[in-house]
């Protein structure tokens, strides 16, 4: 749809009550309707009646001392329906599943939304000491091995358009300091077709990811294998390697995704300084 069209068929209303949905985030889990207005630029009558709407609704609720709101039950359950709704979660979550099972470790289904990586789905290790990591959890795509994958079909001008900061917040001491370093460390990745990472983010996590690719060839998401400890045991890194790829190509045949033949076993590692 052309500018000019969405412009005639926007409903302002709907529009603003979205928007304003849109502010709450886990650090700021409630907000005060004279905070919103302010953000939102209207008048606080006009997020009085949008609150009074979104309340009726379910979707915000005002806190234990009614002055902020914050989001309601029904965002939970409209994100659930949009969950189950996806093929990625669907086609994936035995998968994840059995990939679990077969190394004992958390796996994890990731897509990209923007600058972030986003949790779709988890299988959690039956380990007390399992990740705490949960479905809905957000990670900067540019300081983790998960988001060098999902990033890794960009070009570097797209990158420079999604981050064109100069300078890339530092997140680790392995984080990239631009975008043509993101661009690098992501093309590493792309050129093996998966990645083993030691310590890259978080000292104490080692990660293994792979691509799922689309009908059209194109990264749809990350299947990630989250080994807990500062490195993977030499000898378990083939396998573990083996049976993530496995799980990537899998998902990936079953989107309808043809694959070229494969590159050589070699294991491509970023490891902790």
């Amino acid at each position: 749809m052309a500018d000019s069209d969405a412009e005639r068929y926007t409903v302002p209303g709907l529009e603003r009550g979205l928007r304003l949905l849109q502010e709450f985030s886990r650090g700021e889990a409630s907000l005060s309707a004279p905070e919103l207005a302010r953000r939102l630029g209207v008048p606080r009558s006009t997020v009085f009646r949008l609150l009074v709407t979104l309340e009726s609704m379910g979707f915000v609720e005002r806190t234990n001392d009614g002055r902020a709101y914050r989001l309601g039950l029904a965002v939970l359950r409209l994100g659930f329906e949009y969950l189950a709704s996806l093929d990625l979660v669907e086609l994936g979550r035995p998968l994840l599943e059995a990939l679990r099972d077969e190394t004992s470790f958390s796996a994890g289904l990731v897509v990209r939304d923007g600058r972030d990586a986003v949790y779709l789905h988890r299988a959690p290790s039956r380990s007390p000491f399992a990740s705490s990591v949960a479905v809905g959890t957000r990670l900067p795509a540019h300081a983790t091995v998960l988001g060098l994958v999902l990033l890794s079909d960009l070009s570097l001008a797209a990158l420079r358009t999604l981050y064109p900061e100069p300078r890339l917040e530092a997140l680790s001491a392995h984080t990239p300091a631009d975008s043509a370093a993101l661009f690098e460390a992501a093309q590493r990745v792309r050129a093996r077709g998966w990645v083993l990472s030691e310590g890259y983010f978080e000292s104490n996590i080692c990660t293994i990811a792979a691509p799922v690719r689309g009908r059209d060839g194109k990264v749809a998401a990350a299947i990630g294998l989250t080994v807990p400890g500062t490195s993977v045991p030499a000898d378990r890194q083939a396998d573990l390697v083996a049976k993530v790829c496995g799980a990537a190509a899998q998902l990936s045949a079953l989107l309808d995704f043809r694959a070229e033949p494969a590159d050589d076993g070699n294991v491509v590692a970023l490891r902790r300084a």
